[in-house]
């Protein structure tokens, strides 16, 4: 029976890829913050193991990991979204807040669990099609998620002798928590069970770039090719018309 260990499992797009994988015959270590959450998906399945794990906090992401096995597949996904919604007066705390939730967190995750993957096993990091274009009111969540893009394609290289494939992740806009929260349109949008889905697909056929849905991905990456003062003009007319 192949391992997986999903951080962010207590509820959208890590939780449905837990049940996924279990339902598929995996093993599955589902961490994240939320314990009754984690609870209420533990009993959906007999191969979803779950821990509670802060991964801004390095002490306490070793604490827990002497319960886990060799790896088949680490799956790094958890991480959240503020929005900067006053540019002039900059919100550095915000920024820090986000910075470590969805950058430094991957890093403390990686000091300790990377050495736990299988030779051919997978590294995976969920990102964001934010990190295609610079989008309004995302300077701190975007930035994130652009680093995120680079840190995995660095790692993609650098794990080569080690035989360790690596996949980035890039949503659209999944049905979450986190996008219930938004008060713009969010094109495209999907389940996280087809989110769960695509994730599978993508890591099974070891994708090095796994995006989702293709419509709108594809649509942002046509939109990245554009000179940027065509870009920014463009977003500066969609925040005027919201």
């Amino acid at each position: 029976m192949k391992t997986i260990l999903i951080t962010g499992a207590s509820s959208g797009i890590g939780a449905a890829t837990a049940l996924l994988y279990a339902q598929n015959g995996f093993t599955v270590f589902a961490g994240g913050r939320n314990q009754q959450r984690l609870n209420e998906l533990s009993v959906q399945h007999e191969n979803i193991t779950t821990f509670s794990c802060d991964l801004t906090n390095k002490e306490n992401i070793k604490n827990i990991t002497i319960a886990f096995p060799p790896l088949d597949i680490l799956l790094l996904n958890a991480g959240g979204c503020e929005y900067i919604d006053d540019a002039v007066n900059f919100d550095g705390d915000l920024f820090a807040r986000v910075i470590t939730d969805n950058l430094i967190s991957i890093g403390y995750c990686l000091d300790v669990w990377l050495k736990l993957i299988k030779p051919n096993g997978q590294l995976a990091i969920t990102s964001s099609c934010a990190s295609f274009l610079p989008l309004p009111r995302a300077e701190a969540y975007g930035a994130s998620k652009a680093a995120l893009n680079y840190l995995a394609k660095t790692l993609a290289i650098d794990l080569t002798p080690q035989k360790i494939n690596v996949s980035v992740i890039n949503p659209g806009f999944v049905e979450t928590q986190l996008t219930n929260k938004n008060t713009f349109s969010m094109p495209c949008i999907i389940t996280s069970d087809s989110a769960a889905q695509y994730i599978f697909k993508g890591l099974s056929r070891k994708k090095t770039e796994i995006n989702f849905p293709k419509r709108f991905t594809y649509s942002l990456k046509l939109l990245a090719l554009l000179p940027f003062f065509i870009w920014k003009s463009l977003a500066n007319k969609m925040v005027k018309g919201q």
